[in-house]
C-alpha cells in the first residue's frame, strides 16, 4: 500500500503545529480505554444493584437498552459535526458529555438517575469516528491502519479491565455503588490528558449540520433498535402492538430519511455511499460479526456461572472466576486487532475478512460441540475472539477507506451504527431462542438454548465469510 500522506494540508489554512506521534497514540489509547471501561464495568455489578436500587433483573435490561439507544442517536450527529467543524473540538464536547453521564452514574442511588447517566454515557459511540478523523487527516495510510488496530486493542483492553475490576468488587466489596465512580475517573483522565495533546483536523469545511436528517435518522434507528432489542421480552412479544409499531414506524421514518437525504446538498449521512460495492460488503460483514459477538454477551457469562446442580449444565464459576474466564476471548480479540494490519498486508483485505469470519464460525461451532469442561470452552471462545479482533480492525479500517476523505467520520460512524444494529439483532435472536426454550416458572433455559444460539452464530459467521468474498481491492491500490 502507498504510504504517502492521505490528505495534504489545505493551502488556504496555515500549517498546524506538529504533534508528536507518541502524543497522538497515547491520546487515542486513553480515550478508547476509557470507552471500554465505561462499557464493561457494570456487568458483574448488576446483580448487586437489584438490591441497592430496588429493581428487578428484568428492569435492569433497560440499562443496556438506554445505552444502546443513545449510542445510535449520538453517533451520526457527532460524526458529521466532527467532519464539519473539527474532530478535536467535537471530541472534547463528546468527552464532556460522557463525563457528565459518568458523574450521574457515580451519584446514582436511584434507578432513574442511573438510567439518565447511561443515556449520556452512550455518547462514547462518537469516540471512535472522531478519533479516526483525527488519525486519518494527520497520518499516512499505513500509520492510520496501525492506529486503528491500537484503538480497537485499547477498547477491548478497557472492557477486560472493567470486567476484571467488576469481578473483584463483586467478590470483595459489600457496597458495589462505590465502583460506579470508576468510569468517571477513566473519562476524566482521558479528557485531561488529551485536551492539550490531540491535534485538530486541518480540513474543516464548516457549514451547518442537517438537523432534520439527523432527527429523522435518530428516530428511525432508535425505534428499530428498541423493537429489536426488546422483541420477545415480556410485554414485547414479536406480535404485540408496541413491538410491531416500533419496527414498522422505525422502517417508515428511516425510508422518509433516505428520501430527504437524497434531496439534501449536505446530508448528515450520504446514502449514496451505499452505491459503492465495498461499502455494502463491509456493512454486511459488520452486521454479521457484531450480531454474533454482541448477541452472546449475556448468554456466555450466564453459562459460565450456572452450575450443574441447579440446571444440569454449566461450569458453576463464581463472579470473579467468570470475569477471568471471559479474558481469553478478550485477549485473543486484542491480538487479532493488533496483527490485522500485518495480516491484511500479507494476505489482502478480502482474505482478512474471510479469515475473521471463518475463525468466528469455527470457534462457535467448536463451543457447540465441546462446552462441558472449562479448558475446551476457553480455547473455543479464544478462537472466536481472534476472528472478532481481525474483523473489528478490518471493518473499521475499510469502512473509512471506502468513503471520500471529507466524510471520514461519517464512514466510521456508519460502521459504529451497524455494530449497534447488528448487536441488537443478535441479542433479539438469542433472546427469542432463550424465551422459547425456558420452561414456564423457571428462570434458566434448557441447555439447547445455548447450543442453538452457538449454532446460529456459526451459521451467521459463515454467511459473513461468503459475503466477504465479494470485496474488491480499490482500483487506486491495485495500480
Amino acid at each position: 500500500m502507498n504510504d504517502t500522506p492521505i490528505l495534504a494540508p489545505s493551502p488556504t489554512r496555515p500549517a498546524l503545529r506538529p504533534t508528536p506521534v507518541a502524543a497522538v497514540i497515547v491520546s487515542l489509547v486513553l480515550v478508547e480505554l476509557s470507552s471500554g471501561i465505561t462499557q464493561g464495568f457494570l456487568g458483574p455489578l448488576l446483580k448487586g444493584l437489584t438490591t441497592t436500587l430496588h429493581v428487578s433483573v428484568a428492569e435492569l435490561n433497560w440499562i443496556s437498552i438506554a445505552n444502546l439507544l443513545s449510542s445510535v442517536a449520538f453517533t451520526p450527529i457527532l460524526s458529521r459535526l466532527g467532519d464539519l467543524h473539527g474532530h478535536r473540538r467535537v471530541l472534547r464536547w463528546n468527552l464532556g458529555i460522557v463525563l457528565t453521564g459518568s458523574v450521574l452514574v457515580g451519584l446514582s442511588r436511584s434507578f432513574g438517575l442511573l438510567l439518565a447517566g447511561q443515556v449520556l454515557q452512550g455518547a462514547f459511540a462518537g469516540f471512535f469516528p472522531l478519533l479516526v478523523g483525527i488519525l486519518r487527516n494527520r497520518r499516512t495510510a499505513a500509520e492510520s491502519r496501525r492506529g486503528i488496530s491500537l484503538m480497537v486493542a485499547a477498547l477491548v483492553g478497557g472492557l477486560a479491565l472493567g470486567t476484571v475490576s467488576s469481578g473483584l468488587i463483586a467478590e470483595y466489596v459489600a457496597a458495589p455503588t462505590a465502583a460506579l465512580w470508576v468510569p468517571a475517573a477513566a473519562v476524566g483522565l482521558a479528557l485531561a490528558v488529551t485536551w492539550p495533546l490531540l491535534p485538530e483536523t486541518e480540513e474543516r469545511p464548516g457549514g451547518s449540520a442537517d438537523w432534520l436528517g439527523a432527527g429523522l435518522l435518530c428516530v428511525g434507528l432508535v425505534a428499530i433498535t428498541l423493537g429489536l432489542g426488546q422483541g420477545g421480552a415480556p410485554g414485547w412479544e414479536w406480535t404485540s402492538a408496541r413491538t410491531l409499531s416500533c419496527l414498522a414506524g422505525g422502517v417508515l421514518v428511516t425510508a422518509v430519511w433516505v428520501l430527504a437525504e437524497l434531496r439534501t446538498a449536505a446530508p448528515v449521512m450520504d446514502v449514496r455511499l451505499f452505491r459503492r460495492r465495498n461499502v455494502v460488503v463491509v456493512a454486511i460483514v459488520t452486521l454479521t460479526f457484531s450480531s454474533c459477538m454482541l448477541g452472546l454477551l449475556v448468554a456466555n457469562p450466564v453459562f459460565l456461572s450456572t452450575s450443574r446442580a441447579e440446571a444440569g449444565y454449566g461450569l458453576g464459576l463464581t463472579p470473579l472466576a467468570t470475569a477471568f474466564a471471559l479474558l481469553p476471548n478478550m485477549l485473543a480479540l486484542v491480538l487479532g486487532a493488533l496483527v490485522a494490519p500485518a495480516v491484511a498486508a500479507r494476505l489482502s483485505d478480502r482474505r482478512t475478512l474471510l479469515a475473521g469470519s471463518l475463525l468466528m464460525a469455527a470457534g462457535n461451532l467448536a463451543v457447540f460441540v465441546s462446552h462441558s469442561s472449562l479448558v475446551p470452552y476457553l480455547t473455543c471462545t479464544a478462537v472466536v475472539g481472534l476472528g472478532s479482533g481481525l474483523l473489528q480492525h478490518s471493518t473499521r479500517t475499510l469502512a473509512v477507506e471506502a468513503v471520500p476523505h471529507d466524510q471520514t467520520s461519517v464512514g466510521s460512524g456508519i460502521n459504529e451504527l451497524l455494530i449497534n444494529v447488528g448487536g441488537s439483532l443478535g441479542a433479539a435472536v438469542v433472546l427469542s431462542v432463550f424465551a422459547a426454550e425456558t420452561a414456564a416458572g423457571r428462570s434458566l433455559p434448557a441447555v439447547t438454548a445455548y447450543t442453538h444460539a452457538w449454532a446460529i452464530c456459526a451459521a451467521v459467521s459463515l454467511a459473513g465469510a461468503l459475503v466477504s468474498l465479494l470485496y474488491r481491492r480499490p482500483a487506486k491500490e491495485a495500480q
